[in-house]
């Protein structure tokens, strides 16, 4: 992955779809973040929506479900995707940030063993975790993220870092975090900026989790709790097999893949 006149380039990178809605370049020395944030939509109505000049928002990237990347803004320019955004003593995070948006329902409702977005669209078990907001109290339910949008979108920033300087990554509700909720508790935010930007460790001495790993077994069953006696959820995964980390314990680790369940962490590689 390549930036070169403030336009990426990459085998996962689609052709530009050029959007009307920004600013001029920022000022000099401003920008140094980016913020993370997902779709609340499917790709196709996303993307219209980001280039509609009627809207008024936008973002520099989307990326899909299958990690593919579209750029709408050169990184030079302003995007309009932050709002009313404050943070440590700064406002008005357009000014100092690159914003990419990642293809992601949110916060889904349950109705039998059916998760639905705000728009309608349904989603099986599968497709969901149950986990608790940065900024709630109680659980909810959550559409999951890819691996491959999660390594897309490690690499792009990577890229930024490298091209830009960039010192700061946070999630849009760290920004606004009284009407915003991307990009949620299922996307490893804490994880993807220490592995970028921090720290291999937590305040408390353990190691950081890796944001995603592959199956080194020929086989491993995936269980629904952490012991080699829960029941298998589904058919063994595969040698090769990309997952996302979400938790560990005692040696396993909760993973995300066609389901959410629980692997031995012996037979992931988190190199």
């Amino acid at each position: 992955m390549e930036i070169k006149n403030h336009i990426l380039s990459g085998s996962n990178v689609n052709k530009m779809v050029p959007s009307p809605n920004h600013s001029g370049e920022y000022a000099n020395g401003d920008l140094d973040t980016v913020i993370m944030h997902y779709t609340a939509g499917p790709y196709k109505t996303s993307l219209r929506t980001l280039i509609n000049p009627k809207v008024r928002a936008s973002a520099h990237v989307i990326i899909d479900r299958d990690g593919t990347i579209t750029q709408l803004i050169p990184f030079n320019l302003m995007a309009w995707h932050a709002g009313n955004s404050y943070y440590k003593g700064r406002t008005g995070f357009n000014k100092y940030s690159i914003g990419i948006e990642m293809v992601n329902s949110g916060y889904l409702t349950k109705s039998g063993n059916i998760y639905r977005a705000w728009y309608g669209e349904a989603f099986n078990p599968s497709d969901v975790i149950e986990a608790i907001h940065r900024n709630s109290s109680s659980p909810q339910f959550w559409h999951v993220y890819t691996p491959e949008q999660i390594d897309s979108a490690y690499d792009l920033v990577q890229a930024l870092i490298d091209e830009y300087g960039i010192k700061f990554i946070l999630g849009h509700e760290e920004i606004a975090p009284k009407r915003k909720m991307d990009p949620g508790p299922a996307f490893p935010l804490d994880k993807f900026r220490e592995r970028l930007l921090g720290t291999s460790r937590d305040q408390d001495g353990t190691t950081e989790l890796p944001d995603t790993g592959r199956i080194i077994a020929s086989s491993l069953n995936i269980r629904s709790q952490p012991n080699s006696n829960a029941a298998k959820i589904a058919e063994p995964l595969t040698k090769g097999k990309k997952v996302v980390i979400l938790d560990e314990h005692n040696g396993w680790y909760k993973v995300s893949v066609s389901v959410v369940g629980w692997v031995f962490g012996k037979y992931v590689d988190i190199s």
